[in-house]
């Protein structure tokens, strides 16, 4: 389904019981909203309503030119709850999904009953310019994302993956390549430029951090330190998981999000 805002079109996708409490996903970078498949089943099995939300330039979302900020992207996911008259939500995000998360609790707090933030980070990474610089510039070169998706399936998943669920991991490896270069750019210039270390310690909202114990991209250490500095947030680890422990360990994943969402249902 689309929404329009202001002449641009954002995806969603919304099941479950009409009058189910609603659980608010939002994805990775150069992802969409499928990379939750592995959670709709359990989560439509406990009566939920599930919602996943496409960000700009990525599924079916319209791309905006040049580049975001992380509260630009939390504004969408606003916006996107206004349109379709949702109050409140449990929200989960991961990686840049759970930095939209951060940004969303602190400027939309009143809309989150809580927040489970997966494989992610409270302020761009030391050294991240750099480290970015070739993967931006190989976008722009080639005006795709398809020199990006085999480097991005190695960091998102570990060797044991693909050979166990060869079907999925083509599935998420021709959605990086498909993803359009101004959605892929604008929400990387949001990843490089943004801080919500001083603003965490605000937030009063319930917290669960989740990270997969091999990720390399959003290490664990960076998402143990959103758990120091929200009051009252736990951190949780999934072992043998790089950056995608929701489809590489679903059954692990999924067992952590209910015991989750029931506690503040």
């Amino acid at each position: 389904m689309l929404i329009n805002l202001a002449g641009r079109r954002l995806y969603y996708s919304l099941e479950g019981p009409q009058d189910g409490q609603v659980v608010c996903f939002t994805h990775s970078l150069a992802s969409d909203g499928g990379m939750w498949a592995e959670q709709l089943p359990p989560l439509l099995a406990a009566g939920y309503r599930v919602l996943r939300l496409d960000m700009r330039g990525h599924g079916g979302s319209d791309p905006v030119s040049g580049a975001y900020t992380m509260a630009q992207l939390a504004d969408d996911v606003a916006a996107a709850l206004d349109f379709l008259a949702i109050g409140k939500v449990q929200f989960i995000g991961l990686s840049i999904g759970g930095m939209i998360g951060q940004a969303l609790a602190i400027a939309h707090g009143q809309r989150l009953l809580s927040a489970m933030l997966c494989d992610t980070a409270p302020q761009t990474m030391a050294g991240a310019q750099a480290a970015w610089a070739p993967r931006i510039e190989a976008v722009k070169k080639a005006s795709s994302l398809a020199p990006l998706a085999d480097p991005t399936m190695e960091r998102w998943f570990t060797d044991a993956f693909k050979p166990r669920n060869p079907g999925r991991w083509k599935e998420i490896h021709a959605t990086i390549a498909g993803t359009t270069p101004q959605g892929y750019l604008g929400c990387a210039a949001a990843i490089l430029d943004f801080d919500f270390t001083g603003k965490l310690a605000s937030l009063r909202i319930p917290t669960l951090v989740v990270c997969g114990a091999r990720d390399e991209g959003t290490p664990p250490a960076g998402n143990k330190k959103i758990a120091e500095l929200i009051p009252g947030a736990r951190y949780e680890e999934i072992a043998d998981a790089r950056h995608f422990p929701n489809v590489e360990h679903p059954d692990t994943f999924n067992g952590i999000m209910l015991g989750w969402l029931a506690r503040h249902r």
